[in-house]
């Protein structure tokens, strides 16, 4: 499946359905039905092995090539006592290996010695605010956040890989500028190559909470940035090449797709593009922009894309 991430990724579910040690709001697998925090067997290194290469095998008479194989299941993949030798085991088949966890159990030596192994990791830091986590995460009764946060740090201390994270906001419980601010502060402390703002872009366990607006989006990327080298958006929304190539609409969608931009700057990208501001009033009348204040000044981009359940 194409990730923004990860490229052209083969996901491996290597846990059964909704084994997690979280409950988020915002899940669009839908509630938690195996709730635990001790890594226990699922599936052995060898099964991992053959489906992966019947697949491979399979996109490969279609022409299709894969940028990364991804642990990305319908739960936690730290919960698979075999994460580390199934990683192994996928090495003979020469692609990148990536996992994305929740980070819950990074606090467990075992389970950091066995993302080791990972070309790439994705951890979630959605809050590094307890009460908050509690309310968006809805964690396991014995996990404790101040103990995630420093796993999370020696294993980004010791991590010789990529390390990426992904937050996800949720309005008035973490899009707050306090909010926002801890989380960058924590985020900038760990230094991911790439740090992901991202919103529910499909149906939520808990339909009473909602995605933060592009007002809060625009919040998030500008305290984000202030803290971290590299920002990006997350909102459902597919980018292409970021620099411009002359074809004005393409590029400005592409741009807003992933950092919301300042008029100014999209005056200068239209300019460079040899277009005019016709585009934008287009755009903003397709649905495809939206503006936006925020500090005084006029942001442009994607609009939050919101699926109905």
């Amino acid at each position: 499946m194409p990730s923004r991430r990860l490229g052209q990724s083969l996901g491996i579910n290597n846990v059964t359905t909704k084994a997690c040690s979280y409950t988020c709001v915002y899940c669009q697998v839908g509630e938690t039905t195996q709730k635990f925090i001790e890594p226990r067997v699922f599936f052995s290194p060898a099964q991992i092995h053959e489906a992966v290469s019947t697949r491979l095998g399979r996109l490969k008479v279609r022409g299709l090539a894969v940028d990364y194989l991804s642990f990305v299941p319908d739960g936690e993949p730290t919960l698979d006592i075999s994460l580390g030798e199934s990683i192994q085991a996928l090495r003979d088949l020469g692609i990148p290996i990536a996992v994305i966890t929740n980070a819950s159990l990074l606090w467990r030596p075992e389970i950091r010695e066995r993302l080791a192994h990972a070309d790439l990791v994705s951890v979630k830091v959605d809050t590094v605010h307890e009460d908050v986590w509690r309310r968006i995460n809805l964690p396991h009764r014995d996990l404790s956040l101040r103990i995630i946060l420093q796993g999370i740090r020696e294993f980004a201390t010791g991590f010789e890989g990529t390390l990426i994270t992904d937050t996800m906001l949720i309005a008035g419980l973490n899009d707050d500028t306090d909010s926002l601010t801890d989380t960058a502060a924590f985020l900038a402390d760990i230094a991911p190559h790439t740090a992901y703002i991202a919103v529910p872009t499909r149906p939520m366990t808990v339909r009473k909470v909602h995605a933060t607006d592009e007002s809060g989006l625009i919040r998030a990327h500008e305290i984000f940035a202030e803290h971290l080298p590299s920002v990006e958006l997350l909102t459902g929304h597919e980018a292409g090449e970021f620099a411009y190539t002359g074809d004005a609409r393409s590029d400005l969608l592409s741009v807003t797709a992933v950092h919301p931009m300042r008029e100014t700057d999209v005056g200068k990208l239209l300019s460079k593009d040899q277009a005019t501001w016709t585009l934008v009033e287009e755009l903003l009348a397709e649905g495809l922009l939206k503006s936006t204040m925020y500090e005084g000044e006029r942001y442009y981009l994607r609009p939050v894309r919101r699926k109905k359940g």
